[in-house]
């Protein structure tokens, strides 16, 4: 029997009991996306990792209008991205223009930006009455604010284009999710022009003095719009998840508070913990492969369960279990090789200030509700939680 996608889960914790039997039957499953079409899920460590770096498979496809899709949206797992007969080398380019900005100095420079901005937003936060929403008054604004700054997107903004990075998420509406693009794609352009008129030290205008200035706008406006929509929603997502994560196994959270050193595995550990799989990310075989001795016809949608991998018991010890002693292990939350998220590092600044100031400042910090009662967004490519009531 086809496996019917989404799987349920019981928990928003846990990982849904389907997937666990599936991964015990082997590292990959024929199943069917929640649009009804075919497609096979890699749930195994080795396999996740190997496919992630073989350049056989890719996002595009040469019939993309009748290429097997994971949902509705415009932007992630509906229609297959990219041009098929470039797309080796449009990466490649995409890699070599962006990178840079993400560099080890440039990640530095930032890092005493990012701690200054958590201090003032846990300063709001400590006059709020209790019990406070952390996802209102932390996960929410910091990325946002930590974006704006590395782009050069005014924060007075922020309304608009996370209206707009909502909508683009949508997916299961494909006529919501190309307006919401579209229209932060329209915003970028604007500010394309204006850092065209007056440049200054920040990636869009570094975008537009790349190639000798030769790139075409419509081309920065493009990637400037990924980087806002990417560069914010999934920490948003990422800083609920690991307060939630550690607010219910208090012993982990009282081993950081005892021991702040820890703050960086603990990070580490929540994007493993935190990723529990069922889904993935589509790519497309130029070529019949095969995986774990299944072959796989060429253009078939195959997914990459990072969530499933970073939970294979063959890989991580009581992968359920929330260890913050774990140490900084080799998840796939952040992909492998050549498709290695270049936000990675900055999202990891963000998560280590957040975790380090909030043990500091609140270590008696309490989730205020049942994480079955915390409302969730159902309908975006990147869930999360609504809200995160919390008491200190």
């Amino acid at each position: 029997m086809t496996v019917q996608l989404p799987l349920d889960r019981p928990h928003p914790l846990a990982t849904a009991p389907l997937l666990r039997s599936l991964q015990r039957s082997g590292p990959i499953h024929q199943v069917r996306t929640r649009v009804g079409d075919p497609a096979w899920l890699v749930t195994g460590y080795d396999e996740v990792r190997q496919l992630w770096s073989d350049d056989r498979l890719g996002m595009s496809h040469p019939d993309p209008d009748n290429a097997a899709r994971i949902n509705d949206s415009a932007l992630f797992g509906g229609k297959p991205q990219g041009n098929y007969e470039t797309e080796k080398e449009d990466r490649a380019r995409f890699r070599s223009l962006v990178q840079p900005f993400f560099g080890v100095k440039q990640m530095r420079a930032i890092q005493p930006r990012v701690e200054q901005l958590v201090s003032d937003l846990l300063d709001r936060m400590s006059g709020q009455p209790q019990p406070a929403d952390l996802h209102e008054l932390l996960a929410l604004p910091l990325p946002v604010l930590v974006i704006c700054e590395l782009l050069g997107v005014p924060y007075e903004d922020r309304a608009r284009f996370r209206e707009w990075s909502q909508a683009a998420g949508a997916r299961d509406d494909e006529q919501l999710s190309r307006q919401g693009i579209g229209q932060l794609w329209e915003y970028t352009r604007t500010l394309v022009g204006r850092k065209r008129a007056e440049p200054a030290d920040d990636v869009i205008s570094g975008l537009c003095a790349a190639e000798n200035g030769t790139l075409d706008d419509d081309h920065i406006a493009m990637i400037a719009a990924m980087l806002l929509f990417a560069g914010h929603e999934t920490t948003v997502v990422q800083i609920d998840a690991a307060a939630v994560l550690l607010l219910t196994n208090l012993d982990q959270w009282d081993a950081i508070v005892a021991d702040p050193a820890l703050v960086q595995s603990a990070v580490e550990e929540c994007l493993r913990a935190s990723h529990k799989g069922g889904g993935g990310v589509p790519r497309y075989p130029r070529t019949d492969i095969e995986v774990a001795g299944v072959t796989i016809p060429a253009g078939d949608l195959v997914l990459l369960d990072g969530g499933a991998a970073n939970h294979d018991t063959a890989t991580f010890a009581e992968p359920e279990r929330v260890d913050v002693h774990r140490g900084r292990g080799a998840h796939l939350t952040f992909g492998f090789g050549a498709h290695y998220c270049i936000g990675a590092p900055l999202a990891r600044i963000e998560l280590q200030a957040v975790l380090r100031q909030l043990i500091e400042r609140f270590p008696n910090l309490r989730l205020a509700a049942p994480v079955e009662e915390l409302p969730v967004f159902t309908e975006s490519l990147t869930g999360g939680f609504a809200s995160v009531p919390v008491t200190w």
